[in-house]
């Protein structure tokens, strides 16, 4: 995940006319029992994964560990699903709907600067770099979290009416340039179909968030995440006589300046936020020489998709326009990589009961919006679905202190796992037994 800190807004809950219960009071509290009772393995599982990162696509041992787990609890398993991915099945004891739950498994390319007992060691090789693994971003606690609600929900199957899909995800990350991966590798090879999902939820461990609380939002909770990049070319000149070149680079500076504008004057920013952050800029070889050809690179970020196309309009006209009015081209091209995550506002309204009577109503907050990005997003794509956020930070931390996600000293309160699996079982059991409207 492409992460930004999580603040809660600082304001409870107030959803009137929803009573904080679960749809089944009996069965959630079996849940929670069950969950309270598997905290020490979904710990163990944790260290275990923590210690041993897997980047995007490679997590072969991840998958090996999933795959056993959910064979044991007699669940339908496939492997291979997008290269690393697994998928389990548990047939309820009547017929239903049919939900689906997600964990992420990948790991980054960072050294962890941790002096936990089971800090990662592991090395890999990423873009031919030698590179240190570390799961930076909570995703072994994801795969335990999920591991842990398909135990739980297995020995409860029979109560069930319908079915759980448990789909462990690889490269959420990212895949090296080139190759597909993640959800929409997932999505694309069917993993929404056979059985056909109906509704779809996950949750991400926060490290800004204490433990014992979820955050969550209505529509758009994480932004898009795009791509780009623009080559300029001029006519390269001696450094000394620049009136002999067009010069790529100046016009290159001009264009990033207006590229500023696009945010700061173009889009609405009282209804949704936006980012336009140029990241790289390439150009020639020789302080004295004016090259030829300057490229750049960056990326978007939007929480509305009619916002996400208004810039990439307004990037292609401002870069195109600048480099003609200095007699330059300037060539655009924006690679769309993550839709906006954004929550389905019926069923997010459906599960607010089940998520305050889990953790109860005074630790359910409503956030807002972030720019960093998620590709659960091509999930909702094709089913309703809500994304989550479990507290990770231990009680009393100040947020400012935590290290952000992505980070080398990133690390987690394990005591805050035990919400994670009661929420994501919950969820699934809540939403099969709800009587239709």
């Amino acid at each position: 995940m492409r992460f930004g800190i999580i603040l809660f807004a600082g304001v409870l809950l107030q959803s009137a006319g929803l009573a904080a219960q679960a749809q089944n009071p009996a069965l959630a509290a079996r849940i929670a029992q069950l969950a309270t009772q598997e905290e020490s393995k979904v710990i163990a599982w944790r260290r275990d994964l923590h210690e041993h990162p897997e980047l995007g696509n490679e997590e072969t041992r991840t998958a090996g560990i999933i795959a056993a787990h959910l064979k044991k609890l007699g669940l339908e398993v496939q492997t291979g699903v997008a290269r690393t991915g697994v998928v389990g099945i548990l047939r309820g004891g009547k017929p239903g709907p049919v939900v689906a739950l997600r964990a992420d498994m990948d790991g980054l390319p960072i050294t962890e600067a941790n002096d936990l007992p089971f800090a990662s060691k592991a090395t890999a090789t990423y873009l031919g770099q030698p590179v240190g693994v570390m799961h930076a971003c909570g995703h072994d606690t994801h795969v335990a979290m999920l591991m842990g609600a398909a135990e739980v929900l297995s020995q409860v199957k029979k109560d069930l009416p319908g079915t759980v899909k448990f789909i462990f995800q690889p490269a959420e990350e990212g895949s090296l340039p080139g190759v597909e991966g993640g959800a929409k590798l997932m999505v694309k090879e069917g993993v929404l179909d056979k059985p056909k999902v109906d509704a779809v939820f996950g949750v991400h461990i926060n490290a800004q968030t204490e433990v014992g609380n979820l955050t969550y939002r209505s529509g758009g909770v994480m932004a898009s995440s795009d791509r780009f990049t623009i080559k300029v070319s001029g006519k390269g000149s001696h450094g000394a006589y620049p009136w002999n070149s067009v010069d790529p680079v100046v016009t290159a500076a001009q264009i990033i300046l207006g590229l500023q504008t696009i945010v700061s004057r173009q889009v609405k920013l009282i209804d949704n936020a936006a980012v336009v952050t140029v990241g790289t800029i390439n150009a020639g070889v020789r302080y004295n020489v004016i090259p030829p050809d300057v490229e750049m690179s960056g990326t978007i970020r939007a929480l509305d998709t009619e916002v996400q196309k208004q810039i990439w309009a307004s990037i292609k006209r401002i870069a195109t326009n600048i480099a003609e009015s200095a007699g330059a081209t300037a060539e655009v091209t924006i690679e769309p990589y993550v839709p906006v995550t954004s929550n389905n506002p019926a069923l997010m309204a459906r599960m607010l009961p089940t998520l305050q009577s889990v953790a109860g109503a005074g630790h359910v907050r409503e956030i807002k919006a972030v720019t960093g990005a998620e590709d659960f997003s091509y999930y909702q794509e094709k089913v309703p679905g809500v994304f989550l956020f479990v507290g990770g930070m231990k009680k009393g931390q100040d947020p400012a202190t935590a290290a952000d996600h992505h980070t080398a000293g990133f690390r987690i309160d394990e005591s805050g796992l035990t919400l994670g699996v009661k929420t994501l079982a919950t969820l699934a059991a809540d939403y099969l037994t709800a009587k239709k409207p």
